[in-house]
């Protein structure tokens, strides 16, 4: 397995926000997890990138155990996190902003890998001297997602990428983020919107106040009446 938590438990003061989660990542997959606000989703994410430490319980990346270490440290090691809300330097340019996601890189790969980013996304190259707050919500995550493969990651974790965006928008992003797995990049995603995150992976979790609650494979769940009920609204 590419990453494995195994049993783990993360508190915030008293609240006990993760208990006993065990969720497996291979490498090349698609995995992701649902559940409604607090389940405990942005969390996970957060744990594993090292922003968070659990109380109990590992987790393993490449077959190395790497809660404990610093964040910069896991990203070195092909990890990264585009964080919920989209959270870009509005007043840099398209192209400082996606310098800063490859920070931890030489010069040579940072152009190398901008270059990536812009056939990819070409509206990123068409607007690279514009300032990232000026985009439209949609081009925003593009710049959020693009900022993120700077580093050049092994695991891509996304934390809610649809939220806030039109529904025209989320399908096309949608395509891009399987577009982004079948090119052999793996993905962890973190969503409420369940339908779209069940059509695009190939396994998924469940997440019920800090806990998984349901797991399978992505297919299977969808049609799992507890999912169905629970956050497909049929």
């Amino acid at each position: 397995m590419l990453l494995e938590l195994k049993d783990v438990s993360v508190n915030y003061g008293k609240v006990k926000a993760l208990k006993n989660v065990s969720v497996e990542v291979a490498e090349g997959e698609m995995v992701s997890i649902v559940g409604a606000n607090g389940a405990g989703k942005t969390t996970t994410l957060r744990t594993i990138a090292g922003l968070l430490h659990p109380v109990s319980g590992e987790v393993w990346f490449d077959g190395k155990r790497i809660d404990g270490r610093h964040t910069e440290d896991i990203v070195r090691r092909g990890v990264s996190l585009c964080m919920e809300g989209r959270r870009l330097f509005p007043h840099m340019t398209v192209v400082e902003n996606l310098q800063m996601g490859g920070y931890c890189r030489k010069s040579s790969e940072t152009r190398k890998n901008m270059e990536e980013v812009f056939e990819i996304f070409p509206v990123l190259k068409e607007r690279q001297r514009q300032q990232a707050g000026t985009l439209s919500g949609g081009q925003q995550q593009m710049l959020t997602l693009g900022r993120s493969m700077m580093a050049k990651p092994r695991l891509l974790m996304l934390d809610e990428p649809s939220l806030g965006l039109a529904p025209l928008v989320v399908s096309d992003l949608a395509k891009t983020i399987k577009g982004l797995n079948e090119r052999g990049l793996t993905v962890l995603l973190v969503e409420q919107n369940a339908r779209m995150a069940l059509r695009i992976s190939d396994r998924a979790y469940a997440l019920e106040v800090g806990a998984v609650a349901v797991e399978g494979d992505s297919e299977s769940l969808a049609g799992n009446d507890y999912i169905r009920r629970a956050y497909l609204g049929v």
